[in-house]
């Protein structure tokens, strides 16, 4: 009797390490994903198609927010606090929110994708850089890499797989890098310009070769006055422009304003339709992503334009 409950044990204990073993084997591929929060839409697109399914995303800012005002609310907090990994754009983009990233970095993974940017590929102005980095999409795939680097920090036994995923979305930023430039040409020299309700494509401008001008400065809390009109209302008339856009996050109210005052001149100034500058669409719409976002400013530019 007492070897047959010997046996038995001997045999429970033999599967206990067997099954163990396996177990641990298999547990690191099993691995529960990163919680990841991200700032913006844009951000959240490189986290989303970088990451796979070895991240579980929130996005703070949604759809027509505007990143420059915004306040982190109680809900946002719970979330910073329970992510394992939170990516910010930086260059004050996120103003409101720069403390609670600060003293988040002292206990867990905040990074800034801006951050390893080289100066002389980033624009002064206004006595400050400009954080729209977004909008030049060569110089997006860089905070790609950012969140690459990143996410391979914390999931190394996938690294191979995040490069997979990285390189093939690299791919389409690359194929729409070209195809941006390609459209952008064919507007008339003479009326590239782009008027918008403040200076958010300024990285876009550079990069397609379009004069950039905007009713306020790089942050939608900066005040502008009648001054600010003329100057543009005059350029408009000048220059013979058609068109002026409005920002989806933006109230439109004072651009409105503009043209009116160039139409009482006698020149039929129009809004040539919304671009998307600091949020993306709607989720489950093209412009919910970032491709289908650039590909619908771009759309947006030359019909109004050419």
């Amino acid at each position: 009797m007492v070897f047959v409950r010997w046996n038995r044990l001997k045999h429970s204990l033999l599967s206990m390490v067997l099954f163990g073993g396996w177990f641990g084997l298999i547990a690191p591929l099993q691995a529960e994903p990163l919680k990841v929060v991200a700032t913006t839409g844009m951000i959240g697109d490189l986290v989303e198609n970088i990451g796979g399914d070895q991240v579980a995303l929130e996005v703070l800012m949604g759809p027509g927010v505007d990143p420059h005002l915004y306040k982190a609310t109680q809900g946002d907090l719970r979330r910073l606090q329970r992510a394992d990994v939170i990516f910010y754009n930086g260059l004050h983009l996120e103003g409101r929110m720069q403390d609670v990233f600060e003293k988040m970095a002292r206990f867990k993974t905040v990074v800034a994708v801006t951050h390893e940017m080289k100066k002389d590929t980033l624009i002064e102005a206004d006595g400050g850089t400009d954080p729209h980095v977004w909008l030049d999409v060569g110089l997006w795939r860089q905070a790609g890499q950012a969140v690459l680097a990143t996410l391979k920090s914390k999931r190394p036994q996938q690294s191979s797989r995040l490069e997979e995923q990285a390189e093939a979305y690299f791919a389409q930023l690359a194929e729409l890098d070209a195809w941006v430039q390609a459209q952008t040409d064919t507007i008339p020299a003479s009326q590239r310009v782009l008027i918008t309700s403040h200076d958010a494509f300024g990285y876009f401008g550079r990069a397609y070769g379009l004069e950039v001008r905007g009713l306020q400065g790089l942050s939608t809390a900066t005040e502008f006055g009648l001054n600010d009109i003329k100057r543009l209302k005059d350029l408009v008339i000048e220059r013979q422009i058609k068109a002026v856009f409005v920002e989806t996050s933006v109230s439109e109210k004072f651009l409105r304003s503009l043209v009116e005052g160039v139409r009482e001149s006698g020149h039929p100034l129009r809004i040539g339709g919304k671009l998307y500058s600091d949020a993306m669409g709607m989720p489950g719409t093209p412009e919910g992503t970032y491709l289908g976002m650039v590909r619908h400013n771009v759309s947006t530019l030359v019909q109004a334009l050419k």
